[in-house]
């Protein structure tokens, strides 16, 4: 069952905290994506923002299992998340 869009954004934005308090990976987000701790903060209420959280997050097997464990969330969250606030239908192969 497709999770919902309000579920969507509360596991994104969970991401995020779990993104700032990532030391190590915290900087590798905010070099691909340009935006710096203070923009973050303004922009976390925007499903786009939030949205391209989980793209990052699920860039990587290793950072959605950390995240997951972190969270007490099944591995395919993030994913599911992000296809609920983009809008968009993955298509796994």
């Amino acid at each position: 069952m497709p999770i919902s869009a309000d579920a969507a954004e509360t596991i994104a934005l969970k991401a995020l905290v779990w993104l700032l308090g990532n030391d190590d990976l915290l900087p590798v987000f905010l070099g691909s994506t340009g935006a710096d701790p203070a923009e973050m903060k303004e922009r976390a209420t925007e499903r786009a923002f939030l949205a391209s959280v989980l793209e990052f997050l699920t860039m990587d097997d290793a950072w959605v299992v950390a995240f997951c464990d972190a969270e007490g969330l099944a591995y395919d969250y993030p994913m599911q998340a992000l296809t609920a606030l983009a809008g968009a239908k993955v298509h796994w192969t």
